[in-house]
């Protein structure tokens, strides 16, 4: 572990905790907005991070900074939960597809936020392509001359904009637990039926979540790699 791994773990997990946020409260919006005001009543509807850590210490604290301290190259996950209504999800299936729908939605946003400023600060001479490498913590640099928090700003607009365009597109694929299989349920009933049965077998999340990692690379690679071509191609 070098001193920039350690150093640079703030700004990795501050936008973690944003991205995860933002995730949690869009579901909990919306399923407010669509009626169910369980997550609401919890709090979720809200950018302070404290109710998701609360609700899933493992998954946004110990998880994070395991994965983050413990890989080869910096990488962090992670994860939390919106709770809701099974009740309404059964009455309202197109509410409930909404609802998982705009986690997803809200990464998206935050990822067209980070790339639009990023963009507009190469254009604007504020940072530089880097001439040694990028990486998804750095790709964008400090134009010279600039102050260091310039540099730690583009670092972590970096990390914001590959890690919500990650999240977005993972969470879309259409395995349990992951928000596409959900989505695809509230607009389908063939797979809301079978939906319905696989949450019964206790293993099926661990399963989906394996089945979508393994795939990944095939399906979020190749959109994050044409979405930096875009960001870096001034």
């Amino acid at each position: 572990m070098d001193a920039q791994t350690v150093a640079l773990f703030p700004v990795w997990y501050a936008a973690f905790l944003l991205s995860l946020t933002c995730h949690e409260a869009g579901h909990a919006l919306v399923a407010r907005w669509g009626g169910d005001d369980t997550a609401y009543l919890s709090g979720q509807v809200s950018l302070n991070p404290w109710p998701h850590i609360r609700r899933e210490p493992f998954g946004t604290v110990l998880v994070p900074i395991l994965t983050y301290f413990m890989g080869s190259t910096r990488w962090m996950m992670g994860w939390a939960s919106a709770p809701y209504d099974p009740s309404w999800e059964d009455r309202h299936p197109g509410r409930a597809a909404l609802m998982s729908a705009a986690g997803p939605a809200a990464n998206f946003v935050l990822f067209a936020i980070a790339f639009a400023v990023l963009k507009f600060g190469l254009l604007a001479g504020v940072w530089v392509v880097p001439q040694d490498g990028i990486a998804l913590d750095r790709l964008v640099a400090a134009a010279p001359g600039a102050a260091g928090l310039v540099d730690a700003g583009g670092r972590f607009l970096s990390v914001v904009m590959g890690l919500n365009l990650i999240l977005g597109v993972f969470n879309l694929m259409p395995f349990p637990p992951l928000d596409g299989i959900a989505v695809l349920a509230g607009i389908a009933p063939p797979v809301r039926t079978l939906y319905q049965k696989m949450r019964t077998i206790p293993a099926m999340g661990i399963v989906g979540v394996i089945v979508a990692w393994r795939i990944s690379p095939y399906v979020v690679g190749p959109v994050l790699r044409a979405a930096i071509r875009a960001l870096l191609n001034t």
